[in-house]
């Protein structure tokens, strides 16, 4: 009975992490779909292999292998925050299927898995930082140079911009650039802004 406790409060977590937080923050659909299968493939095979002489280890190590072959065998792009949520649907599996004594420590794991993620991928939290990949239509070798020009296209602060590319020959150079921007009343000004810019020469 506690067993059927748990897989029940396991469905009702991944449901409340994939729709009730990714999906109305992020809206990709592909991902929702991803998030449900890891979780419920995890807790099948976990709960078959805690009722087999097969060690609890084994079964962990085989299920976090196919997760990061997952991951690391992507055809499309996944950013770290997504990354944290496949680890999150794994890790409430995981929890679902373990035998323990008591049910409310396997609870109370899962919703502190949800309350990491409420708070760590909130909106509100350090909303003001941005991460762009930008390409410049001039060759830009000086540091001090290349911060002043992104700032003012930006019309942000820089705290890194580190170039991953300069073309001497057709005069482009692709930075990677972290910085904060602050509007009226704090809001963002460059929301919006596309992940390529360029700059005049």
């Amino acid at each position: 009975m506690p067993q059927l406790v748990l897989f029940a409060i396991d469905i009702c977590a991944v449901v409340l992490l994939v729709f009730g937080l990714y999906f109305p923050r992020h809206r990709r659909r592909d991902l929702v779909v991803a998030y449900l299968g890891v979780n419920v493939g995890v807790l099948a095979v976990a709960s078959a292999l805690s009722a087999s002489n097969v060690g609890a280890g084994l079964g962990l190590g085989l299920a976090l292998f196919g997760v990061l072959s997952i991951i690391r065998l992507r055809s499309t792009e996944l950013d770290q925050h997504e990354v944290a949520y496949y680890f999150s649907a794994l890790a409430l599996g995981i929890l679902g299927a373990l035998s323990t004594t008591s049910v409310w420590l396997s609870g109370g794991l899962m919703g502190l898995i949800l309350v990491v993620m409420f708070l760590g991928d909130h909106p509100r939290l350090l909303r003001h930082y941005r991460h762009q990949i930008i390409v410049l239509d001039s060759a830009v070798t000086d540091q001090v140079t290349l911060v002043a020009q992104l700032e003012q296209l930006l019309g942000a602060r820089v705290h890194t911009a580190t170039v991953q590319r300069l073309d001497m020959v057709n005069e482009t150079t692709l930075v990677d650039v972290r910085y904060s921007v602050r509007g009226r009343g704090g809001a963002p000004v460059a929301a919006g802004r596309p992940a390529q810019a360029g700059a005049g020469r």
